[in-house]
Parts: C-alpha cells; sequence; structure tokens
C-alpha cells in the first residue's frame, strides 16, 4: 500500500491520474488511499504513483525476501 506524506502532497492528482488500481483519490486536496471494496489493496506494485509524484509525497515500501535454496 503507497504511504503518503500528507505535508507534502499538494493534492496535484497526477498519482491518481496513472493508478491502475484506482486506489488513490483526493480528499480536501490531499491524495489518499482509498478503502472500498474495488480498491481494498493496491495489487499491481507498480509503484508509479510513487514515480510520478513531483514532491516525494508517495512511498510504495516493499520487503526484499531471499531465500534460501
Amino acid at each position: 500500500m503507497p504511504q503518503i506524506d500528507c505535508e507534502k502532497c499538494d493534492g496535484c492528482g497526477i498519482c491518481v491520474s496513472v493508478c491502475s488500481c484506482k486506489a488513490l483519490v483526493i480528499v480536501d486536496n490531499v491524495v489518499t488511499y482509498q478503502h472500498s471494496i474495488e480498491a481494498h489493496e493496491c495489487n499491481k506494485w507498480c509503484n508509479n504513483c510513487e514515480l510520478v509524484c513531483p514532491n516525494d509525497a508517495i512511498t510504495c515500501p516493499f520487503d526484499i525476501v531471499i531465500e534460501d535454496d
């Protein structure tokens, strides 16, 4: 799930326009993660929202798992 820094977000909406999961919405001029049935989880792990944010307000953290053979 994308993490949003509300202090940095200016509500430009670029991230919403590239979100293929429809998981992001603008509420009170700040992007927020939409908790709904359609977007219960950002399941594509595309990180497009993080890449296009001009203010570095979005991060998409992930875990690196190293499996031992």
